[in-house]
C-alpha cells in the first residue's frame, strides 16, 4: 500500500508536517506521499470529500480542528472532551478522528526537558482547541492544578466545569511550574514582565513555532525560564498520530531532529 497523506489547514504553505510524514514513512519502511492542502473554516464539505476520496490519513491544523470533528463517523474520547480533532484516518470506508495534541505536549515536555507534570502547577494561556487538548493531556498526566487565562469566559468556564483540578486564572496556584502560551500570535499584547508565580524554575512553552523565538518566549528566557517553541509538540503529536495510523511505534525525538 502506498499511503496518501497530507496536512490541511490555513495558512498551510509553510507547514513542516509533510517532512514529518516523509521521515516517519522512512523510519517504519512504508511507502507514501504527503502534501499540503489549503482549507479554511468554511470548507467543511470540501474537507469531507477530499478526505474520503483522495487521502488515507490527514493531519489537521487550525482552523479546521473543530470542523474535522464534525465530519467524522467516530472520534476518540480525547477528541470528544477537547472538542477538536487533529488527525483523520479512513479505514474500511469509515472516517475516524483523534486528538493527539495533549499527549504530544506532555511527551514533548518530558523529551525536551526530562520533566514530568505529575503534581505540577500549570498555567495555560488560551482556551481554544489546542489549549483544550493540552489541558486534557495535562490532567490525565496527573497535574495538581491547571489555571486557565483567556478572554473567552464561556470557554474558560467550560474547561473549569469539565475537570476537578482546572481553575479560572483568578485561582492560580503559585509558584508556577509550567506556563503554556496557546494563544494565536496575531493579537497578542507584548508583555513587559512575567506573571506572578513565574520564576527561574518555571518551564515556558510557546506552542507557536513561527517565529521560532516569540516576544513572549524571549521575555521568559530573560527572566531565567527554560523555554521551547512548538516544534517539540508538533513532532511528538505527529509521532502519536502516525502510531495510530500504522499501529507501529514512532520516535518523537527522532522526528524533532528532522525539523529542528
Amino acid at each position: 500500500m502506498t499511503w496518501r497523506l497530507g496536512v490541511a489547514g490555513s495558512p498551510i504553505e509553510h507547514s513542516l508536517t509533510p517532512e514529518l510524514h516523509d521521515a516517519a514513512l522512512a523510519m517504519v519502511g512504508l511507502e507514501g506521499t504527503s502534501r499540503r492542502v489549503e482549507l479554511g473554516a468554511k470548507d467543511k464539505t470540501k474537507l469531507n470529500k477530499l478526505m474520503r476520496k483522495e487521502f488515507d490519513a490527514l493531519s489537521i491544523t487550525m482552523p479546521l480542528k473543530a470542523v474535522a470533528l464534525e465530519i467524522c463517523d467516530e472520534i476518540d474520547d480525547v477528541a470528544t472532551r477537547a472538542g477538536s480533532v487533529n488527525s483523520l484516518l479512513l479505514r474500511d470506508g469509515k472516517l475516524s478522528g483523534a486528538s493527539t495534541d495533549g499527549d504530544g505536549f506532555v511527551n514533548a515536555l518530558h523529551g525536551q526537558f526530562n520533566a514530568s507534570v505529575e503534581g505540577a502547577h500549570v498555567v495555560v494561556l488560551g482556551a481554544g482547541g489546542a489549549a483544550s487538548a493540552i489541558i486534557d493531556g495535562l490532567v490525565r498526566a496527573g497535574v495538581a492544578s491547571v489555571a486557565v487565562h483567556a478572554r473567552n469566559e464561556t470557554k474558560v468556564e467550560a474547561l473549569v466545569s469539565r475537570y476537578a483540578n482546572v481553575y479560572d486564572f483568578s485561582l492560580t496556584y503559585r509558584p508556577v511550574d509550567v506556563i503554556v502560551n496557546a494563544t494565536p500570535v496575531e493579537g497578542r499584547v507584548d508583555e513587559v514582565a512575567v506573571m506572578q508565580g513565574v520564576s527561574a524554575h518555571t518551564i515556558a512553552i510557546d506552542i507557536t513555532y513561527e517565529p521560532r523565538m516569540s516576544a513572549w518566549r524571549s521575555l521568559h528566557e530573560r527572566s531565567g525560564c527554560a523555554s521551547a517553541n512548538g516544534l517539540g509538540m508538533l513532532a511528538y503529536q505527529a509521532a502519536l498520530q502516525m502510531q495510530w495510523w500504522w499501529d507501529v511505534p514512532i520516535d518523537g525525538a527522532r522526528l524533532l531532529k528532522v525539523i529542528s
